[in-house]
């Protein structure tokens, strides 16, 4: 949806900046989040701007924790040029924290009025980043949230960038470290938007700006084999989890409608040819769902599935969700039993936030958050 009104008639933040768009002369504006350092020393050169100037700008917008463009010492011709652009795409958020203190999780709202979800997670004194990368998703997954709701649409780079920045400035304004680690596990399909999620990692990797190591970056699929291959193929630095939760065809299908595109043979042909290119490991994410894909013989058929590949299995209890009516499997231990004996090395997932509605397969703008204050990204000062 197109921001409406004339020639730079632009709704406004509390900083004065434009809040989501407008238009200047008649040209629709992008956030200046949605463009890499590269993008913005070519808006200012086409503004009849130094491109010099893109140093200050781009520090303003990533190294400042203070998202007020006021507060910041700025030339006057660079503010006033910042201030007639998108600043912003997200407008408010609604935020709630689980009772063990280990996840928050932020309810976030797009210039079309679409709400997406993200969340930050402790683990051991590190910090996690939990990014959507659509409002809603099209894969469809019976067990998760977002897939029950249906795809909205794709988010932009910039949007993405964005809940970046809203969770490492939340942890600073707490008085504690920023953000160490990014998982693309959110809502959505990160490979169905795959070159708007590459540009946001290219822009929150930027070591002029958060910095934040491509090793410290998780992409998560549910086989979009074009996606994985293209990602081998430009030799994307991140890493790659994809989820399987049945180790045969019929199992697979029943749970990710996907896998009727994408099937599962070719799906893991696309990994074979993915680390023959690449020689990186591959997650694989499997969700246990009592007496539905937890059972020792499915392990041992899983286990079958990774011959030759330098594979590590995620292995997450199935979270509730109002969608699907099963529930989560004690059985983990045991199956991770039999991947070991495999040969196949496995991690169950820590959980975090499932109180809240934060968890792996849970995000999709839940009541519990919605009652909470909305409360402005973009404070004052």
């Amino acid at each position: 949806m197109e921001p409406e009104g004339e020639a730079c008639d632009i709704q406004r933040n509390d900083c004065g900046a434009p809040l989501f768009g407008g238009r200047i002369a008649g040209k629709i504006v992008r956030s200046l989040y949605d463009h890499p350092y590269s993008g913005i020393e070519e808006e200012l050169s086409a503004s009849g701007i130094s491109k010099g100037n893109a140093r200050a700008l781009w520090k303003a917008l990533y190294r400042n924790e203070s998202s007020s463009l006021h507060s910041q010492e700025l030339p006057p011709a660079l503010l006033r040029w910042m201030e007639e652009r998108c600043a912003a795409s997200i407008v408010r958020a609604a935020c709630i924290e689980s009772a063990d203190g280990l996840a928050r999780k932020f309810l976030l709202r797009l210039r079309d009025g679409r709400e997406v979800e993200c969340v930050t997670m402790t683990f051991a004194g590190r910090f996690t980043a939990c990014l959507s990368t659509q409002a809603g998703c099209a894969m469809g997954c019976v067990f998760c949230a977002t897939g029950q709701m249906g795809f909205g649409r794709h988010l932009t780079a910039g949007e993405i960038v964005e809940q970046v920045l809203h969770c490492h400035r939340d942890l600073r304004e707490r008085g504690l470290p920023g953000l160490r680690n990014l998982v693309l596990m959110g809502m959505g399909e990160p490979l169905h938007n795959y070159d708007a999620v590459m540009e946001a990692l290219a822009i929150v990797t930027d070591r002029r700006g958060l910095n934040i190591g491509p090793s410290h970056v998780t992409i998560s699929t549910v086989g979009v084999i074009p996606g994985i291959l293209r990602m081998a193929e430009e030799r994307r630095p991140y890493h790659l989890a994809v989820s399987l939760h049945g180790a045969n065809e019929a199992d697979r299908a029943a749970l990710v409608p996907a896998n009727r595109r994408w099937p599962l043979a070719a799906l893991i042909d696309a990994c074979r040819s993915y680390q023959a290119q690449t020689g990186r490991k591959i997650f694989f994410e499997w969700t246990l769902i009592h007496d539905v894909n937890d059972s020792d013989a499915v392990a041992s058929e899983l286990a079958a599935l990774f011959t030759g590949l330098r594979a590590h299995v995620n292995l997450i209890p199935l979270n509730p969700t109002h969608g699907y009516d099963a529930t989560a499997s004690s059985a983990a231990r045991s199956f991770q039993g039999i991947l070991r004996e495999r040969g196949i090395p496995s991690t169950i997932r820590q959980r975090r936030g499932i109180d809240v509605g934060a968890g792996c397969g849970q995000l999709a703008g839940e009541p519990t958050i919605r009652s909470r204050p909305l409360t402005s990204l973009f404070p004052t000062g």
